[in-house]
Order: structure tokens, then sequence, then C-alpha cells
């Protein structure tokens, strides 16, 4: 069996890449824990400053692995188990995205449906393809794409969301950028190059700054807006006690390109 997850450094930028073409790159058990690996590898390498997510073949990823999921069902108490475990170690997997200290760029083309647009959602930021079409449509078999929404909605409108929850429509490229699911939609021939255009340019900022300023990021989210400032107002000020921030200001005022160790 083929590795489910190639990964390929070029400079500081990681580049993942699900490789199960056949079943549209599922999300099953195995593709969830070699993700899970990947993350956990990444996250311990000061070298890399960017991540990109992608995929080989038609699809970014089909959601979760529906085959997988019936052959589970033998027994209503062991298929129950078997379900927790399987939503309990996507969940799991997914919030690692945000929890990377790497910034993770999706780089999406085909189709990312169901638990494949959550990962899409999950990621810090998504370039697409201009034919691409998201949806979350376990709907259209019965079954409502619940652990997907909890990513959806906290990037798209609750209005769009559920639209897309209750009708298991897809949306195109252009759509889910109109609606905040992806930054940038370009040709399919641009498509790498454009993701790594942008993989390069953050990787090329002050690393402890990007890091810093990603946990205060998705930190600020969860707060309320005093205490959102009061963890912000502190990051700022640990960063700015930072030699490096402390020279890239000092490189601005004097017309020069900083230093940086």
């Amino acid at each position: 069996m083929p590795d489910l997850v190639l990964r390929e450094d070029t400079d500081h930028v990681a580049r993942l890449v699900l490789n199960s073409p056949a079943n549209y790159n599922a999300l099953s058990l195995e593709m969830i824990d070699a993700l899970s690996e990947s993350f956990r590898a990444i996250e311990e390498d000061d070298n890399i400053r960017a991540v990109i997510l992608t995929a080989t073949g038609k699809a970014f990823s089909a959601g979760h692995d529906l085959r997988q999921m019936q052959e589970a069902r033998h027994d209503e108490d062991a298929g129950r188990r078997a379900y927790e475990r399987l939503f309990g170690r996507c969940s799991g997997m997914m919030q690692m995205l945000p929890a990377l200290p790497q910034p993770v760029i999706a780089e999406v083309q085909g189709i990312a449906t169901a638990a494949g647009c959550q990962l899409v959602a999950s990621c810090d930021l998504a370039v697409a393809a201009e034919d691409v079409r998201f949806g979350v449509n376990g709907v259209n078999i019965g079954l409502f794409c619940s652990t997907p929404m909890v990513a959806l909605t906290r990037v798209v409108p609750p209005k769009a969301a559920f639209e897309m929850l209750t009708t298991g429509e897809f949306i195109l490229a252009d759509r889910a950028c109109e609606l905040g699911l992806v930054n940038r939609v370009v040709p399919a021939d641009q498509l790498t190059a454009t993701t790594m255009e942008m993989a390069r340019l953050i990787a090329s900022k002050l690393p402890a700054a990007i890091r810093m300023g990603k946990r205060a990021f998705h930190e600020q989210l969860r707060l309320g807006l005093a205490a959102a400032y009061e963890g912000a107002g502190s990051t700022m000020c640990e960063n700015m006690m930072l030699p490096d921030t402390n020279e890239g200001i000092n490189a601005f005022l004097e017309k020069r390109k900083p230093d940086w160790n």
C-alpha cells in the first residue's frame, strides 16, 4: 500500500499530499491517522514555516469512507463504538490544524465534500482552482453533516452554511470565495504556483511573530471583546520584546532589509 500522505519539503514550506486517489482521498481511519502523524511531525519541525495541504487525483477529498463506515455496522453496539472512534479521531485531527504553529494553506482541486469540505474549512487559508465544487451534502444520503458543520460555520455565514447543509447542493469556487471558505480562486494550471507563492511569502516573515500571531488569532476568536483585546495586547508585548522584532523595526526606520537570526 502506498503512503497515504506524502510530504515534500521545499525551503521552509512543507507540502502534504493526500495520496489515495482510488477512493477520492476519503478520510478513512487510516488516512486520518496518517494526517495526524504528519501534523505531529511538522509541529516539532522548526525548519518549517508554512504548510500546504493538497491531494492527488480528481478530488481533494470526498469526505469519510462510506464503505468503511458501512462495514462497521455489523452490530449496533459495536457499530456505535466504531463510529464514536472514527468521528472522535477525525475531530481531533481537524483541531490539530488551527493548533499547528505554522499557517496551513489548503490547495484544492476537483471536489471537497462533507469531511473533505471540513478539512478545507479547518485550514488557515485556502486556494482553489476555478472548477472546484464544495459541498456538505451528506443530507442527500440521510446523514446530516454535523461534524463538518462545526468547521464550516466558523468560516461561512450561518445562513449560507445552513443552506449548504440542508439542501445538499454544491457551491462553486467563486461562491466559496464570496462566503469566505477560500481566499483565492485561480485557473487550474496556476493552482500550485499560486499556493506556493503564498506559502513562500508567509515563510519569509519572522517565524516567531507568525507563530505567536497564529496562536493569538485562534485564541481571540473564542473570547469576548474585552478578553480578546487583553490577550492580544499580551501577545503584542511578548512580540515586541523579541530581539528580531527590534531588528525589524530598526531596519524599517533605517530603510534597509532586516538581518534576522
